[in-house]
Order: C-alpha cells, then structure tokens, then sequence
C-alpha cells in the first residue's frame, strides 16, 4: 500500500497543535573500513566522513521541514562501536584522541549527537572494551555531543555482571566531572540493544547494518492524549483502536519523509521507530496520556494495566502502517524528561519500585532517574541489573541511565537544563547488595533462548 502526500498533510493539525514532530533522524555509518594502522590517517578519515555526510543530512532535512512543515527536531549519527574499530590501538591517550575527533567531527557538521562511543559485552570483556570503559567519565567530561552506550547481556547469552560492576564506580567518576551529575544523561547501558535504534544515548551502528543507513524516531504523546481526551465515554477496547488509528496515522507520515530523506541521501533507509517520548514541553507527556485514560497520577495503582494497553496499541498501529518498524518502538518514561512524570514523583505517586514495574510492559528501562549522589556503587550496579533482568527474562529491550547527582539528596529538585528537564531526587534504599553482586561471573542465558 503506497504511501502519498495527502496523508502527510491530513496530520497538519496535529504538527500545530499536539506537538506531534519527527523527533530524531539518524545516520548510521559504517566506519570499519577506516581503521588503519596509522592512527592519524585513520582519526582524519572518520572526521572526514562524519562531516560530509552530517552536513548533507542537515541540508536535507532542512529541505523537508520547508516541503512538509513537519518539525524534524534532532539530527544524528550513530558509528560502529568505537571499541571494535579501536582493537589495534587501545591505548588510553588514543581513546581520548578518538573522542576528541568524534566530538570535533559533530560540531564541524552541526549535528545534536554522535552516538557510538561503546562496546557489546554481552559475554565478556577485551582489553580494548576494558579500557574504553575506564575511559568514559573523561570522556563524558570533556566532550559534549558524544554519547557513549555498553550492552551488558541479551536473552541468548544472558548477562555479563563483571561489566555491571564496573558501571557504578564510572556513573560517580562521571557525576563528579559534570555539572549535576549531566554528564551520566549521555551514557546509556543495555540487554538485547537493538542495531538500527534512532534515538540516544544508546544509538550505535550494528553489525549487521550497511555501509550507510537512515533510521527515524516519531513521536507523538501529545497527538494521542488529544485523541484519547476527545473520546471519554470510550470503553477500553474502543479505545485501544482510537490510539491505534491515531499511531498508523503519524507511521505513515515518518515513513514518507523517512524514506524520501533516505532517497535524497542516497542511502539505505533503516526503520522507523515509534517510541513515544516525551519532551518538556506541556502536553508533551506519557504520564499526560495515562491520566487521560482516567488515572488521578501516573504511579496510581493501574498504572501498569493502562501503560501495557497503550504500548500494545502503538505497536499494533505502527505495525499496520509500515514493514519497517524496528528500534526500540516502545514507550518512554524518562522522569526528568516527561513534566507528568516528574510531577508524579515530587507527589510520591511514583517511586523507583514502580518505575521498575511499569518496565515490564514498556521500553525502554529506568530512563533520566535522578538518584542521590552518595549512593554507593554497589547499589547502583543493583539497580542497573535489576532492570536489566526484566530484559533477558523477558526477551526485550532494556536500559537504564541513571544520574547520581554530586551533593543532591532525596526529595531536592534538579535542574538538568534544556530538553534534559528538571525531577526530583528519587529515593534510593540502603540495603548492601555488594556479597551477591561481587559474586561476578555471567547471568546465564534463560531457558527461553533455546529457540533453535
């Protein structure tokens, strides 16, 4: 079923009125083919690279925006897992080089991140994925575009709790290099990450993925609450087909410009992602669409039943629109990032249990949660494998990103500044996890992935 331009036009009102945007374009690139033994050529023609092609993917959009009058709010790129292209020269001092030229390379081409700055250690650890790890609070610190991302466990080969380990003692490094803490926002870490994700921090290039690619993140939070506020007589199975509707719309609108940009490019098109996110903008809320299910705050018992209702919705909806849906597609529930979401906490209707709980029904994990920050690492490792454990168990993406604020204690507002947001510090408990966890070793994969 051909996609036309009427369909673009038919969501004018929602592009005015409800927030709804192309949130991300990503780029992915390859830059394996790069990797030279002479480091400085080889730093040369990746900042080449990222700078041609992120100046094209500026001009184009901005092309688009004009045709459409579709905002595309975020241009991107993901690269190859950086510890992968940097086996032949894993020296500390050429880390910190390559994500100078990464950084300098996104600045030059005018793009909001470059994602890639990680490793996939599902399994175990090479000296390489080592030292990119203990590199990443200078890293974090010195750059301000780079996001950098470690996959620590898939369903088919369970979960690597040595790297957990490591992340609390980088989590605090980096909070204390960076203003509140903002430096841990760009450092995601995941089970079962997905190669083609458009949206950051946990954005890289996979494997399996071309030379070149264009991947779209959609969004709409405030196109579905309107939807659903119109429709208040509606009963749960009406409902979920309102929502449903709504999402096939705004599908076939992303993919249209998606695919168009893809072309002008010359590149692969990828996937579209339909991740409901949120941003700080009033309206622009996932906690706003579940009040409007009829829930007095998001955290009220009923939270979960209504969030697994909408996140099946939006997946059923984009599914029928496109055969390119891929990324997360999921629902966000960043708590600094969605003002509903923020407001739930300061009011104690949401707390990090319930957080956790709403996880299993929706991607993609404990996202912008501010936690004191004299929390102890080992709690913080258990918080990250916690959540993560939902995501091996239940075949499915997670992640965390997690902000151990300098000086903050529970209850105290942060200001993360910009799209980033404001939350209060959530509560952290402080029972020593630290016998189980220095166990180390590998989670083992679960009986669920012996599919073959």
């Amino acid at each position: 079923m051909s996609i036309t331009v009427e369909e673009v036009y038919e969501t004018a009102r929602m592009i005015l009125y409800q927030n709804l945007d192309i949130r991300t374009t990503t780029v992915g690139i390859n830059l394996k083919d790069l990797v030279s033994t002479n480091f400085s050529l080889f730093t040369r023609k990746v900042r080449k690279r990222i700078v041609t092609m992120g100046r094209r993917l500026l001009s184009e959009t901005a092309r688009l925006e004009t045709r459409y009058g579709i905002p595309i709010v975020n241009k991107r790129i993901a690269v190859t897992p950086v510890s992968l292209l940097m086996e032949s020269h894993a020296t500390r001092e050429k880390y910190l080089q390559m994500a100078h030229t990464l950084d300098l390379a996104a600045r030059e081409a005018g793009i909001d991140f470059l994602g890639g700055f990680g490793a996939l250690v599902q399994k175990g650890m090479t000296n390489s994925e080592r030292l990119l790890i203990s590199c990443l609070p200078e890293v974090l610190a010195k750059t301000r575009r780079i996001c950098a991302f470690l996959n620590v466990g898939s369903t088919s080969s369970g979960m690597n709790v040595d790297a957990i380990n490591l992340i609390g003692p980088l989590l605090l490094k980096t909070a204390r290099k960076t203003k509140n803490g903002i430096g841990c926002a760009r450092f995601a870490v995941y089970v079962n990450a997905p190669e083609d994700n458009p949206f950051m921090a946990g954005a890289f290039h996979g494997l399996g993925e071309p030379d070149f690619s264009l991947n779209i993140g959609i969004s709409g939070p405030g196109v579905v609450r309107s939807v659903v506020e119109k429709n208040p007589d509606a009963d749960l199975t009406q409902l979920a087909e309102i929502v449903k509707r709504t999402v096939f719309k705004i599908t076939r609108a992303g993919e249209l410009i998606g695919r168009e940009l893809a072309r002008n490019l010359g590149i692969t098109f990828g996937i579209v992602d339909l991740s409901l996110a949120s941003t700080t903008a009033a309206g622009d809320s996932v906690a706003g669409i579940l009040e409007a299910f009829g829930l007095e705050s998001a955290g009220a018992h009923g939270t979960t039943a209504a969030l697994a209702l909408l996140i099946d919705a939006v997946k059923k909806g984009g599914a029928m629109a496109s055969s390119n849906i891929g990324g997360l597609s999921g629902t966000f529930i960043p708590v600094s990032e969605d003002s509903g979401m923020a407001k739930a906490v300061a009011g104690g209707a949401l707390n990090l249990d319930k957080l956790e709980a709403l996880t299993a029904v929706c991607s993609v994990g404990l996202d912008m949660v501010p936690i004191p920050g004299d929390t102890p690492a080992e709690i913080i490792n258990a918080i990250i494998a916690d959540e993560l454990a939902i995501g091996i168990m239940n075949d499915k993406t997670t992640a965390v990103r997690l902000i151990p604020v300098p000086g903050a204690r529970e209850g105290e507002t942060v200001d993360f500044g910009g799209l980033f947001g404001n939350a209060p510090v959530m509560a952290v408990r402080h029972l020593s996890p630290r016998k189980f966890l220095r166990r180390g070793g590998r989670f083992p994969a679960p009986l669920r992935s012996l599919k073959n």
